[in-house]
């Protein structure tokens, strides 16, 4: 197999948490990378689903960001709220 040498512009922090998960797994950045090489060329693609979120997951996702949901005092409260 011939291998050849590339480089990548990656977030340092994320980069270096990576390294440290990839460790624990038995697995250097370079073996993980590999992986997930392989993984895009059997899947002809990425590896995982890509997409954009709803509408209505968007607008959830907003109101938790700018904590605009719902609240409850209790788990009743909140049943009775989905039950309606």
């Amino acid at each position: 197999m011939h291998r050849i040498q590339t480089s990548l512009r990656l977030d340092a922090d994320k980069f270096l948490e990576a390294k440290e998960i990839l460790k624990n797994l038995g697995l250097n950045f370079t073996d993980a990378v590999n992986i997930f090489t392989s993984l895009v060329v059997a899947n002809k693609g990425l590896p995982f689903e890509v997409k954009m979120p709803s509408k209505k997951l968007q607008k959830s996702m907003d109101e938790l960001e700018n904590r605009d949901g719902k609240s409850f005092k209790n788990v009743d409260e909140l049943f009775e709220d989905l039950d309606n």
